[in-house]
């Protein structure tokens, strides 16, 4: 049986894939994501006929990653390649990557835009993404398979933080969740205010994420990120999101806003739904965001920590996760708050406001008792 050798997107892992497959999808033994096979010759071939597309621009998985690469060279025999051109009328080729089958999950989105080129230009926002990537992964169990990096380093078209990559991204991040599953979502980048126009923020703004392209395709708003991934969650389901940038205190929209005092250490919930907006809780699951500071304050890049550029919030995350067992939110927020308000009054260059963290949830709970699982 003819065959050809290919690496599945996900796991790398190499796959042995005979030429006339008659199923309609495959499994990767790897990482068990399901290819989905689909009659479509013309997706993988570019039109000066020198072989397989690096990535066609049409054929994706479920958020726009090509499924296959490389699979083709160009050292074959010209006439081969006709024929099999011809051939490939009736071949099935591979258009959609599933989420794994299996339950009790753990995937991750990490979006970092350095806005290249820019005079707004960020420094930390890829430093961010490579830390949290390296935390989720070999500190907190996540399969290197189910995380996403999307930055402007990456040579992948796909995975450039695009308005549309972005979306595709946060869609995949959801998709067949069930109970047990842990998801997070990481940003690092610019964020803005734009005039809520539906009535359903209390201090009359949308808070919004800025793509590296969102000079020519426009913001996400948080509307739509919470219509995203915060209501399809299902009960058992858990999701946090990072977000550091400014203006990102209610970023997800959820319905609850935690208020503490720094200094005395007591807090309460404040209600921030609306009666008469639209819903914006679960389907059951928990979702939490922390952010970088509150709707009104700006965050920034700093070099204080490390000597190199990092995000405050997600640098103090990380190392407050990773040095306290068991610990709780309300621990977390105050000593990401604490740690960034010595930064700032140790540096001057820190940045010009203040920033303090913030947390967020679909639901109220002891922040005190609960522990952080990611």
């Amino acid at each position: 049986m003819a065959t050809r050798t290919d690496k599945c997107q996900w796991c790398g892992v190499n796959l042995l894939l005979p030429l006339q497959l008659q199923a309609n999808s495959v499994r990767c033994p790897n990482c068990q994501y399901i290819i989905q096979l689909q009659h479509s010759p013309d997706l993988y071939f570019h039109s000066e006929g020198n072989g397989y597309l690096n990535g066609a621009s049409n054929n994706c998985n479920g958020m726009g990653f090509p499924a296959y690469r490389n699979c083709w060279k160009q050292d074959f025999e010209p006439s081969w390649l006709n024929g099999y051109l011809r051939y490939m009328q009736s071949y099935q080729m591979p258009m959609q990557v599933l989420p794994p089958t299996f339950h009790g999950r753990k995937r991750a989105v990490l979006c970092g835009v350095s806005y290249k080129g820019h005079p707004k230009s960020l420094k930390g926002s890829v430093n961010d993404v490579l830390c949290m990537k390296y935390f989720l992964v070999e500190r907190m169990g996540f399969p290197n398979s189910s995380v996403i990096v999307l930055t402007e380093e990456e040579k992948d078209p796909f995975r450039v933080p695009t308005k549309h990559n972005i979306q595709r991204a946060l869609h995949w991040l959801v998709q067949g969740c069930q109970s047990g599953d842990s998801l997070v979502f990481h940003y690092s980048g610019h964020g803005s205010r734009v005039r809520d126009h539906d009535g359903d923020e209390i201090d009359g703004y949308d808070e919004s994420l800025c793509p590296v392209d969102y000079e020519t395709e426009g913001k996400i708003l948080d509307d739509e990120i919470n219509a995203t991934i915060v209501r399809p969650l299902p009960r058992g389901a858990t999701l946090h999101a990072i977000i550091d940038t400014c203006f990102s205190g209610t970023f997800l929209d959820l319905p609850f806003m935690c208020r503490m005092n720094s200094r005395e250490g007591y807090y309460r919930w404040v209600d921030h739904s609306i009666p008469y907006a639209a819903y914006k809780g679960t389907r059951g699951g928990l979702a939490i965001s922390i952010s970088a500071c509150d709707d009104d304050q700006n965050s920034g890049d700093t070099t204080v920590f490390t000597g190199t550029a990092t995000g405050a919030l997600t640098y103090s995350f990380i190392q407050t996760v990773e040095r306290e067992p068991r610990l709780t939110y309300g621990r977390l927020l105050s000593t990401m708050r604490n740690s960034i308000s010595k930064a700032q009054n140790g540096f001057l260059n820190f940045t010009n406001s203040l920033q303090e963290p913030q947390l967020s949830s679909s639901e109220q709970f002891d922040i005190y008792s609960k522990a952080i699982i990611l």
